[in-house]
C-alpha cells in the first residue's frame, strides 16, 4: 500500500469518538458556587434554629436544580446538535429538584415565591447564554442571587413561616458574594476596573445599612458584610500580587472569607439568650 492509499483509508476510516458516554453524569464545574451554596444553606439553617427532614430536603433540591443547569446550559451553547448526556442528566437532575420542590410546596405553600423567583432568574441566564451575555456583570448578580434563594428556601421548609427577615439575610447573602464578581475580574489585566468594585461596594454596604436600620437584619449580621470590604480592599492594595498569584491562592481567599462571613452570620443568627453567652 503506498502513501496515496494509506491517506485514503485513514480519511474514509470514522473518527474516534469524543466526550464521555452518556451514563457518565454531568458534574458542574464551578466550584466557587459550591461554596455559596453550601454557606447560604447554613445561613437558612441557622434561621430556622433546627434540622429536620425538610432542612435537608431543600438542600438535595437546591443541589440538584444547581447541577440541572450545568448541561442544560451547555446544551443551549451547542444548539446546533443534540447532546444525549447533557440532555439525560439534565433532565434526571430537574425531574429530582421538581418532584422534591413539589413536595415541599405541598407542605408549605409559601415557597411557590421562592420557586417563581429561582424560576424567573433561570430563564434570564438561559436568553443570556443564548446571546453570549452569560458572564456580564448584570447576569453574573443575578444568577448569584438565584443560588441565595437557598438561605430562605431552607428557612421557610424548615420552619413553614416566613418574615422579612429572610428578605435580609437573602439580600446579605447575594451582596456579599456578588463582591467576588468584581474582585475575581481584576485578575484580568484589561478587565473590571477597580473603580467598578468600589463602586459595587460603596452601594451594597449603603444596602446593608439600610436593612440594619429596618430591622431586617442584626448588627452583627450586617458587619459581617465587612468581610467582603475588607477583602475587596486588601486585593486592590496588592493587586499586583492578586493578578499574578495562582488560582489556588485565589480560591483559598474566597473560600476562607466565605466561611469567616458564615461563622460571624451564624452567631448572628443565634437566639439573643445563647448569642450573649
Amino acid at each position: 500500500m503506498n502513501l496515496l492509499e494509506s491517506s485514503t483509508v485513514a480519511q474514509a476510516a470514522p473518527a474516534p469518538r469524543s466526550g464521555k458516554p452518556w451514563y457518565v453524569p454531568t458534574c458542574s464545574p464551578e466550584h466557587g458556587i459550591y461554596v455559596m451554596l453550601l454557606v447560604a444553606f447554613l445561613t437558612g439553617a441557622a434561621t430556622a434554629q433546627r434540622w429536620t427532614w425538610a432542612t435537608t430536603l431543600a438542600l438535595v433540591c437546591a443541589f440538584s436544580a444547581f447541577q440541572a443547569e450545568h448541561p442544560l446550559t451547555l446544551q443551549l451553547k451547542q444548539r446546533r446538535s443534540w447532546k444525549p448526556r447533557l440532555l439525560v442528566w439534565g433532565s434526571l437532575y430537574s425531574a429530582l429538584a421538581l418532584s422534591i420542590a413539589f413536595y415541599l410546596y405541598w407542605q408549605v405553600p409559601l415557597l411557590l415565591w421562592i420557586y417563581l423567583g429561582a424560576i424567573a432568574i433561570f430563564a434570564v441566564d438561559s436568553i443570556a447564554v443564548f446571546y453570549h451575555q452569560r458572564k456580564a456583570v448584570w447576569n453574573e448578580l443575578l444568577t448569584f442571587a438565584g443560588v441565595c434563594l437557598v438561605a430562605p428556601l431552607t428557612a421557610i421548609a424548615t420552619t413553614g413561616t416566613a418574615t422579612v427577615s429572610l428578605i435580609g439575610l437573602w439580600l446579605l447573602n447575594t451582596l456579599f458574594f456578588s463582591s467576588a464578581i468584581f474582585t475575581v475580574k481584576l485578575r484580568k489585566l484589561k478587565g473590571t476596573s477597580w473603580l467598578d468594585g468600589v463602586v459595587y461596594h460603596v452601594l451594597a454596604s449603603l444596602i446593608i445599612g439600610g436593612l440594619c436600620w429596618l430591622g431586617w437584619l442584626s448588627p452583627l449580621a450586617a458587619i459581617a458584610f465587612s468581610i467582603a470590604v475588607l477583602k475587596f480592599g486588601l486585593i486592590a492594595w496588592q493587586l499586583n500580587w492578586y493578578r499574578t498569584t495562582a488560582i489556588q491562592n485565589v480560591a483559598l481567599l474566597e473560600t476562607g472569607s466565605a466561611f469567616l462571613f458564615l461563622s460571624l452570620s451564624a452567631i448572628a443568627l443565634l437566639p439573643a439568650d445563647l448569642a450573649s453567652r
